[in-house]
């Protein structure tokens, strides 16, 4: 497959100095390969670009994830379940305030609760708040959580960008002006360019934050991504989107590299209800026509992992399934013919991330030499989350789905997949009603093989987390258990 490897090796010839002048130790610049899209409230869209900027930012949730992917408290501080596991107690953190001087409290979980459960409700976890049955607030630091149905999943959630907590008399503004509880308060966003934000000093851990001004720089490009590290114009690439640069990073001493795993299963997504695709038959084609590995050396420089199905393969529950269908360019041949469709035609709408406009390239050159034509169609992300995500007017995208135990949106009406099984719902029952630990990933190797059997998308891969920080940064997260990229942890050393 050696035909595929070389076509996005950058040319860096010259590679520019590193600026001369002083660090600021207080102050860092982080890139991102995103802008923020539609804006900067995560309970209310669904790209995972809001998140990295404001998760535990300036949001904060009652949970939280670290950096090896573990529960723990947040705002709130402990809880307790009932042995039926349908009522939650939680004790909420005292002395808690919103960077508008408002106070947290009680009546502000209750709000969010039901706010991200309600009718014109845009939470993409909304599921799990409509599992709620009632939200009490006996006094203010303590609510009384009583589900329809046991979550195991339940804490987990409330951890995500999904479950930031927000005010009432801010949520409707908080797309453009963002308030929350968090270490950092909203500053500036300069549409195009970055996002700033400052130390919130009523925070209750404002002493122990070293970071005092933050800004988010958007550079999709990766030739642009690693001139500006070597210029000093970044500190700190949480994900660089030149792999194939990595290794000169790592061997330079003005750096620090980290290498790691993320919840990002990279999918060529398909349309279910396409006149060709709704064919089972031809989804499992295009998924033998694809080599996993030679697309992982081509587009990734060989970072990443295959997959075959929609689950991350560091997970203890994980199951490989890519064998089930190997690459077999004349078992997806013979397939089309079976099903009609020996010479097919189909568009492949292409967000800007590099392994999606890298990766459909190689994709769609596989799949031409099984017959089908994949038309590519570079989108920006706005008309990717307007045309694909909403209206579903594609046929084939590429896409990293990056929330952690997120295959319950194979569960969702409507969602732009067009795949509705109700036996795959009930199997994700399975897996959110189990009491034990064992059951929970017993069902979740019975639902990975299920989205398997019936080729809902095409799983490709488990994109890799390659970053860089300038040295003397600490408090990186190796790996993204979520997409957060936590100020508040990091610090300047000297």
């Amino acid at each position: 497959m050696k035909k595929y490897l070389g076509t996005f090796v950058l040319a860096v010839a010259l590679m520019l100095p590193l600026a001369a002048q002083a660090q600021m130790k207080d102050s860092i610049v982080i890139g991102m390969r995103l802008e923020p899209a539609p804006g900067l409230d995560p309970t209310a869209a669904a790209a995972a670009a809001i998140s990295q900027v404001t998760t535990y930012n300036i949001y904060e949730s009652l949970t939280r994830i670290d950096g090896t992917g573990k529960v723990g408290a947040m705002l709130a501080k402990s809880w307790t379940i009932s042995e039926d596991g349908l009522t939650y107690i939680l004790k909420l953190q005292q002395g808690v305030t919103f960077h508008d001087g408002s106070t947290f409290d009680s009546a502000d979980v209750k709000f969010n609760f039901e706010r991200n459960a309600g009718e014109k409700s845009k939470n993409k976890n909304k599921g799990t708040y409509r599992n709620i049955v009632s939200t009490e607030t006996p006094d203010a630091h303590t609510v009384v959580v009583k589900l329809k149905g046991p979550n195991s999943l339940f804490l987990f959630k409330l951890a995500q960008a999904t479950g930031s907590i927000v005010a009432p008399e801010t949520a409707d503004s908080n797309a453009t002006n963002p308030v929350g509880t968090g270490p950092y308060k909203f500053v500036k966003w300069t549409k195009g360019d970055s996002v700033e934000l400052e130390k919130y000093a009523g925070h209750r851990n404002a002493a122990s934050v070293k970071i005092k001004t933050a800004k988010f720089r958007f550079i999709n490009d990766a030739t642009a991504q690693v001139a500006a590290l070597y210029a000093g114009d970044l500190d700190y690439m949480p994900n660089l989107s030149a792999p194939e640069m990595f290794a000169q990073f790592k061997g330079d001493a003005n750096f620090t590299t980290l290498q790691g795993t993320t919840e990002g299963e990279t999918i060529l997504a398909m349309n279910n209800k396409h006149p060709a695709l709704s064919d089972v038959r031809v989804r499992r084609a295009l998924m033998h026509a694809i080599d996993r590995q030679a697309l992982i050396d081509g587009a990734m420089n060989g970072s990443g992992t295959p997959i075959g199905s929609h689950f991350p393969p560091h997970h203890p529950a994980y199951v490989d399934l890519t064998g089930v269908y190997p690459f077999d360019p004349a078992k997806a041949r013979a397939l089309l013919k079976e099903a009609g469709h020996e010479k097919l035609e189909l568009s492949l709408k292409l967000p800007p991330p590099s392994y999606a406009r890298r990766g459909g390239e190689v994709v769609a050159a596989m799949l031409a030499d099984v017959g089908v034509t994949a038309t590519i169609e570079n989108v920006e992300w706005a008309q990717w989350l307007d045309l694909v995500y909403k209206k579903k007017q594609y046929s084939l995208s590429i896409i990293s789905h990056v929330e952690p135990m997120d295959m319950n949106i194979y569960t969702r009406d409507n969602y732009y997949y067009q795949y509705k099984n109700p036996g795959f719902d009930q199997l994700w029952k399975n897996v959110e009603t189990a009491i034990s630990e064992a059951d929970q990933f017993k069902a979740l190797q019975v639902a990975q093989r299920r989205l398997t059997e019936d080729a809902v998308n095409g799983y490709l891969f488990e994109l890799a987390k390659l970053g860089i920080a300038r040295k003397g940064l600490s408090g990186m997260w190796a790996s993204w258990p979520a997409f957060i990229n936590e100020i508040a942890a990091l610090s300047w050393n000297g």
